[in-house]
């Protein structure tokens, strides 16, 4: 299935997302130059792309344009990271919002594949939203990560690129977010379901573990040649009761993870290889 070198590793930072409100965690990066500090910071410990959640001057959660293509093109020029902008934003954030995203023209998008429950919201992706913003990600050249929340979305999978073929650069890279309350959980034996059930187009994927399925996630993925997530979007703590004080020490922590797996962490452009973005050119470093 996969076509990555086994001994590397690619390794996202999701470093802010739209859950954690900035009064709850103050070192959590909300402002562009936080967010630019904080993604050189994890390009140098280790990390090749860049999952973006954005905020507003209030540090609130926000899709605005502006704000979406000043960042894009403000960690293009400080930084060597895939650039890969949330479609997701909130929950509360409507489908149409959702879609212009891609009008900013990251390096990569997430693309749910479904609706699942979220603590005590919903994460809305309705079918019909799910295959236009993938139509749109092929017309628009953005590589889409596939994030698969539940084993349905797994089979989801499976009946989009059927309907539609393969993603633009023609690599299919996905995510299992594991241990949201509500979809499929942080375990060893959940991961190796969801593994069994992926399509045979399927070419990486990586695992985050949510809370405290982080370090069971990680060592059932790394034990399975899989490649990670980590950041503040997903986990306030090193240990209990130690609160993450910057997103390279999360970057850190997985690097050291994998060498003892014995793999070494992919750089941005060996990233963008791996993902099919070989022809896209970074602006930046």
């Amino acid at each position: 299935m996969p076509t990555t070198s086994p001994e590397k590793i690619l390794i996202t930072v999701a470093p802010t997302g739209a859950e954690t409100a900035k009064a709850d965690c103050p070192q959590l990066p909300t402002t562009l130059e936080e967010l630019v500090q904080t993604a050189q910071e994890c390009e140098a410990a280790g990390a090749a792309m860049v999952h973006v959640h954005i905020r507003d001057a209030d540090h609130r959660p926000t899709l605005d344009q502006v704000r979406l293509r000043d960042t894009v093109q403000a960690l293009r020029e400080s930084t060597g990271l895939v650039v890969q902008l949330s479609t997701g934003g909130s929950v509360r954030d409507p489908l149409e919002d959702r879609l212009k995203v891609l009008d900013a023209a990251p390096d990569s998008c997430s693309l749910t594949m479904g609706t699942t429950n979220f603590g005590d919201d919903v994460f809305s992706n309705p079918w019909p939203f799910v295959c236009e913003l993938y139509q749109l990600s092929q017309e628009r050249q953005v590589v889409p990560e596939f994030e698969l929340f539940d084993l349905g979305h797994v089979h989801a999978l499976r009946r989009l690129l059927d309907r539609y073929g393969l993603p633009y650069g023609g690599k299919v890279h996905c995510d299992f977010v594991m241990g949201v309350p509500g979809g499929m959980p942080g375990t060893a034996p959940a991961l190796v379901a969801a593994l069994g059930l992926l399509p045979g187009e399927v070419t990486s994927w990586s695992a985050t573990g949510i809370g405290r399925s982080t370090l069971p996630v990680m060592l059932a993925a790394l034990s399975m040649g899989g490649h990670l997530r980590v950041g503040m979007e997903d986990v306030l703590t090193l240990a209990k009761g130690v609160p993450v004080e910057r997103n390279a020490q999360l970057v850190e922590r997985a690097v050291a993870a994998a060498a003892v797996a014995q793999r070494s962490p992919m750089s941005g452009a060996e990233a963008r290889e791996a993902l099919g973005m070989v022809s896209i050119a970074p602006s930046g470093k």
